[in-house]
């Protein structure tokens, strides 16, 4: 959850970092820079975002076929992740 999140947060902070770099190029060569276009900022990211919302949906990362085995406490105290076990007869890996 946290590394979802941290990856969205990245996407909408992507066209700030990237202005702010262009920016800072182009001060130090001497071209005369307007005002910050925070509207195009927010749009831009909240945009790359939603984008990245839509795609996760559209093309999970989980096998979309099998058993699904739930994370469990071993007899040793670890914790085993969650699974999935393919189907028998199924070509998915």
């Amino acid at each position: 959850m946290v590394r979802t999140l941290l990856i969205r947060a990245g996407l909408f902070l992507l066209p700030f970092v990237a202005f702010f770099l262009w920016r800072e190029g182009a001060r130090r060569r001497g071209q005369a820079m307007g005002a910050t276009p925070w509207t195009w900022l927010v749009a831009v990211g909240a945009t790359l975002a939603v984008l990245s919302l839509v795609v996760s949906a559209l093309w999970p990362m989980r096998p979309l076929t099998g058993t699904y085995v739930p994370a469990h406490v071993r007899p040793d105290g670890s914790v085993a992740p969650g699974y999935f076990v393919p189907h028998p007869g199924s070509s998915r890996p």
